[in-house]
């Protein structure tokens, strides 16, 4: 109640809760339940995107044995296909964890809510028959006392009765133990009567406590077993209420629209590889034309894999469980590892083996984590009107427009160097990779506030949602700053690994404080973009980014051609400067779904 009261106070319409980002910022290392929750689910979701990287650098690996051509040829169609992969990736997979988070919350509290409502009706039924119970008792003890004196008094009048007295009373005698008789099976029948209400009690426990300690499990901690009546239940029962499954129609829709993205874009890929090997400097007299065509064309096999792979990882992290998928790919990464020397050297299969090797563990990822999932979900969904094509196409178009917004001011970036003569774009590709790898990291810690804020906002439990939302922007900060400081120290030590040209170096070392400075913008620019699909605000994150990108291409034309190398950086850290403040502006300025920090209602 005063929670509600507190939303509908009037305010100020000039109120700003930027102050919100401060707080309990004492507490951002405190291990307390949320701080748990949010780096169990963060730090698995981190490695787990560290392992595509780390593979496929062992990967390149094994291909640079083979020869430099293949090397290269392996090289653009790995950047081709990984390009035409992100567009359908990143949409899918965070609408998929909003979503599922959601709908699974939603479940739950209807289910809690009807299970509560069971037990009171139950409740209710056993106090009336207690109360029933309890007046035939009373109104049968006088009766039972009449007949007790009857019995003695006729009993006393037997001795000088005749025969016909003594039938009579003998019949009199009859009819009362008749009537004791009726009294005890009303009462026998009410005692029934509370022992089957008592079973739906202890059955309704015993479902409860199972829910209880699947969530727990799901969170990744202990659970506690407490006694309880429950316990004397039968055993087949309680199994019955561990495999009950889960029905999430987001999870049908997302697996459906991940097979489909994936046949379109094996498709797309066969079909045109050529030509867009073209479009990315493969011309057709060129040595790298053949390898990488066939490399294309076999990765694009496990295209289906892949995106139903991370289908499958946004439905694992709206259930707030980062490990199962964590645990699949790096057992699916070491399969390919494995095969890859088999595949490659052993079977004499080149630079298709490579490839073979890649989509066989793909596929392999797929397929456990399918198996899993069927033991937890039922993905056949009732009708077809459960699943939510639409909900997901509208949110799903807004992230494309994301996505392209994103990715062309990345490619425009890297275009523009690559104008400025191969010394500069070599440096360029080095500070760029180490810039964007980096920040990786932050990414576990947007899934982690993603997947909570999407229970908090479901549950309607606004206190949560902005403590989850300033602490993972606050751990963010943290980690950005540690990052500047790991990315400044290793790349200027480090740099030689990259290159020895001596001008390379130089222009490294010139982009080095652009790239250490702006770790703590970036992590939190990321972090942002999981507290925007946590609270479904998928409209403003699309059409925010769309301006900044706006605003960043024309930073990117203006400063490269009066400033160069720097310039382009120097757009960059404007960039993310804008993502940043983007993210800012809308929960700091209490808008949209952050309503309630102003103190009104978010609907």
């Amino acid at each position: 109640m005063a929670e509600e009261q507190h939303l509908h106070e009037p305010v100020s319409k000039w109120k700003m809760p930027v102050g919100v980002f401060f707080k309990d910022a004492r507490r951002v290392f405190k291990w307390d339940t949320l701080g748990k929750e949010i780096l169990q689910i963060a730090f698995p979701a981190a490695l787990a995107v560290a392992a595509d990287p780390v593979a496929s650098l062992i990967d390149t690996a094994f291909i640079g044995h083979i020869g430099p051509v293949e090397l290269a040829a392996a090289g653009v169609s790995i950047a081709l296909f990984n390009q035409a992969s992100r567009i359908t990736i990143f949409p899918l997979v965070s609408i998929t964890t909003s979503f599922v988070a959601e709908e699974d919350t939603v479940a739950k509290m209807n289910t809690e809510s009807a299970k509560s409502e069971k037990r009171e009706k139950n409740s209710d039924m056993l106090d009336d028959m207690e109360k029933g119970a309890a007046k035939p008792k009373g109104h049968d003890a006088p009766q039972n006392g009449k007949h007790l004196g009857k019995f003695s008094t006729q009993n006393s009048r037997v001795e000088k009765a005749s025969t016909d007295d003594i039938e009579r009373v003998e019949a009199e005698k009859g009819a009362a133990e008749a009537e004791s008789e009726r009294s005890d099976e009303g009462l026998a029948k009410d005692i029934e009567s509370k022992k089957v209400i008592l079973e739906n009690v202890n059955l309704e426990n015993a479902e409860r406590d199972a829910a209880k300690n699947s969530v727990q499990l799901e969170n990744g901690s202990k659970t506690t077993v407490e006694k309880h009546p429950s316990d004397l239940m039968n055993n087949s029962v309680k199994t019955k209420i561990r495999k009950k499954k889960r029905h999430i129609a987001s999870a049908s829709t997302a697996l459906i629209f991940g097979a489909i993205l994936g046949l379109f874009q094996a498709i797309f890929l066969m079909l045109t590889a050529k030509v867009l090997l073209g479009v990315m400097g493969v011309k057709p007299g060129s040595p790298m034309l053949a390898p990488a065509q066939k490399y294309l064309r076999i990765r694009s096999i496990g295209a289906p894999a892949v995106l139903l792979t991370l289908a499958m990882q946004g439905i694992f992290r709206g259930f707030k469980d980062t490990k199962t998928p964590l645990y699949v790919i790096v057992a699916g990464y070491a399969v390919n590892i494995a095969l890859d020397p088999l595949l490659i050297f052993v079977c004499g299969m080149g630079i298709r083996g490579a490839a073979m090797a890649h989509v066989i563990s793909q596929y392999l990822m797929a397929l456990v984590l399918f198996i899993i999932l069927t033991t937890k979900v039922d993905l056949l969904p009732p009708s077809l009107k459960d699943l939510q094509f639409g909900r997901f196409l509208k949110n799903g178009t807004l992230l494309l427009a994301r996505v392209v917004a994103v990715t062309f001011c990345v490619t425009l970036a890297a275009s523009l160097a690559a104008r400025l003569g191969p010394t500069p774009m070599a440096a360029f590709q080095t500070c760029l990779q180490v810039w964007l790898t980096s920040s990786l990291l932050a990414d576990g810690l947007a899934v982690a506030g993603q997947a909570i804020l999407a229970c908090a906002f479901a549950e309607k439990d606004y206190k949560k949602a902005t403590a989850t939302a300033t602490r993972v922007l606050q751990m963010s900060f943290i980690l950005g700053v540690g990052l500047a400081f790991v990315v400044g120290i290793g790349l200027y030590f480090g740099a030689g690994v990259f290159s020895r040209d001596v001008n390379v170096l130089h222009l490294i070392k010139i982009g080095l404080p652009f790239v250490a400075a702006t770790q703590p913008i970036n992590s939190l620019s990321f972090v942002f973009d999981g507290v925007n699909f946590g609270a479904s605000d998928f409209a403003y994150a699309a059409y925010s980014l769309v301006l900044v990108a706006i605003a960043s291409i024309v930073s990117l034309f203006l400063l490269s051609k009066s400033h160069g190398f720097v310039g382009i950086w120097i757009a960059l850290t404007i960039y993310m400067a804008l993502r940043t403040f983007a993210g800012v502006w809308r929960m700091g300025t209490g808008t949209g779904p952050w309503r309630f920090l102003k103190g009104r209602s978010p609907q």
